[in-house]
C-alpha cells in the first residue's frame, strides 16, 4: 500500500506537524482515494483556535471533512459509483465524509444523518489509527457501506471541493425547512456556505433572498448568485438596524426562513428576531462556536421552528453535483475556492483563512490545500 504526507493536528496554539504514514489496507467493497483538495472549514478554525464549551481536542489527530478527490485503488466488489455507474481508478468521485451505521433506529427510517453511530475511523486519532487517512492528508479511504458518487465532466475541478460540505449542508438544510416558491429567505454571512444557500434558496423559487455580511466583496458575489437584496454590516452596524432592515424589506413581516452560516452564536440572537411568526430558522453555522442563552418567549411566542443541521443524507452530495452542472453558467459558483496552499503549508493557510477579528475586502471565500 501507498505511504502519504499526512498533516497532524495535536492541539489547539500550536503547528501542525508534517508526518508521513501508511494507508490502510483495502477492504472488499472498499475504496482508497487519492485526495487532491481539501477546504478549510469554519468547523476546522473552531477546533483549531479551541473555541466551544467542551474540552479542547488533545488527540494527535487528522483534521480536514470538506474534500474531494479521485479513485487511486478498488477494493473487491467494487466497480461502480453508488449508482451503479461504471467507476475506475482515476476517476474523480465525492462522497460524504462521515459513515453512517446503516443498521440502526435513525438509518432504517432513512434518517442517515442522525445516525447515532456514524463514525470515520481516523476520528480515535492517530495513537490509535497510524494511518494516512483523513480530509487534510495525501488519501482517504472508505471503507465497506460508504457512498461514493462520479464527478460530472461539466464540472471544473475547482467546484467540486466544497461539496461535500459547505454545499450538501445547506442543500440539506433548505430542504428540511422546506423553502417553497414565493418565501422570503435572509442568509447571515455571504461566505462559502451563505453564498451556497443564496443560490440554493433563488433556485427552490424565493421570490426575495436577502444576504447580511461585512465584506462588500462577498455581498457583490452573492447579487450573482441570485440575492435580491443585500444588508452591508458597515451601513447598519448594529443587530437591531440589521433586523429593522429586514422588516423593512419584508414589509413588516419577517422572513419565512433565515439561515446562519456565519459560525458565531451572536448571530443567532440577532438572525431569530428577523423571522416572522411561525417562520423558521436554519442554523448550520454554529458548530463549536459557543453557548447560547435565549428567553424562550424568543422562540415559543414566536412559534419558531428551530433547524439544527450539522450532517446530512447520502442522497444529497449527488443532488449538489447536479445542482452546480445545472447552474453553472447562471450564477458564480465555480470559483467558490479564492486561495489554495500545499498540503506542507496547512500551517500558513490555517492563518490565511482565520477570520477573526479580521476586517478584510480580500479575505477569501474558501481556502484550499491543493495535493494534486
Amino acid at each position: 500500500m501507498p505511504q502519504g504526507l499526512t498533516t497532524v493536528f495535536t492541539e489547539p496554539g500550536k503547528p501542525f506537524e508534517l508526518e508521513t504514514l501508511p494507508t490502510p489496507e483495502i477492504e472488499a467493497g472498499g475504496i482508497l482515494i487519492k485526495n487532491t483538495d481539501a477546504v478549510v472549514c469554519g468547523s476546522d478554525l473552531h477546533v483549531w483556535r479551541g473555541d466551544g464549551d467542551g474540552p479542547p481536542l488533545s488527540k494527535r489527530r487528522v483534521l480536514g471533512h470538506e474534500f474531494t478527490g479521485v479513485v487511486h485503488s478498488l477494493g473487491k466488489g467494487i466497480n461502480t459509483d453508488s449508482l451503479r455507474r461504471p467507476l475506475k481508478e482515476g476517476d474523480r468521485v465525492a462522497f460524504p465524509f462521515f459513515f453512517p451505521c446503516n443498521r440502526c433506529y435513525h438509518c432504517i427510517r432513512g434518517e442517515h444523518h442522525a445516525c447515532t453511530f456514524r463514525s470515520r475511523r481516523n476520528m480515535v486519532g492517530l495513537d490509535d489509527y497510524a494511518y494516512c487517512d483523513g480530509g487534510m492528508a495525501e488519501y482517504f479511504y472508505m471503507q465497506p457501506g460508504h457512498y461514493a458518487y462520479k464527478v460530472p465532466d461539466e464540472l471544473p475541478s475547482q467546484a467540486v471541493p466544497a461539496v461535500n460540505c459547505a454545499l450538501a449542508q445547506v442543500l440539506f438544510g433548505l430542504e428540511r425547512v422546506g423553502v417553497a416558491f414565493g418565501d422570503t429567505v435572509v442568509v447571515q454571512g455571504a461566505g462559502g456556505l451563505g453564498i451556497y444557500a443564496t443560490a440554493v434558496a433563488a433556485e427552490r423559487g424565493a421570490s426575495q433572498v436577502i444576504v447580511i455580511d461585512g465584506q462588500q466583496s462577498r455581498l457583490d458575489r452573492a447579487m450573482n448568485c441570485g440575492a435580491t437584496a443585500t444588508i452591508s454590516m458597515n451601513e447598519y452596524p448594529t443587530p437591531e438596524s440589521r433586523v429593522e432592515r429586514v422588516r423593512e424589506l419584508t414589509n413588516g413581516i419577517g422572513a419565512d426562513v433565515v439561515v446562519e452560516v456565519v459560525g458565531i452564536a451572536a448571530a443567532t440572537y440577532e438572525g431569530l428576531d428577523m423571522v416572522r411568526i411561525n417562520g423558521s430558522y436554519l442554523d448550520i453555522g454554529n458548530v463549536g462556536g459557543g453557548s447560547l442563552t435565549i428567553p424562550a418567549g424568543k422562540v415559543i411566542g414566536n412559534q419558531t421552528k428551530w433547524v439544527g443541521t450539522v450532517h446530512y443524507n447520502p442522497w444529497v452530495i449527488e443532488a449538489a453535483l447536479q445542482f452546480l452542472v445545472k447552474t453553472k453558467d447562471k450564477y458564480q459558483l465555480m470559483d467558490v475556492i479564492s486561495d489554495t496552499f500545499a498540503l506542507d503549508k496547512v500551517n500558513e493557510a490555517f492563518e490565511f483563512a482565520e477570520w477573526q477579528g479580521k476586517d478584510s475586502g480580500t479575505q477569501a471565500q474558501r481556502v484550499a490545500l491543493h495535493m494534486d
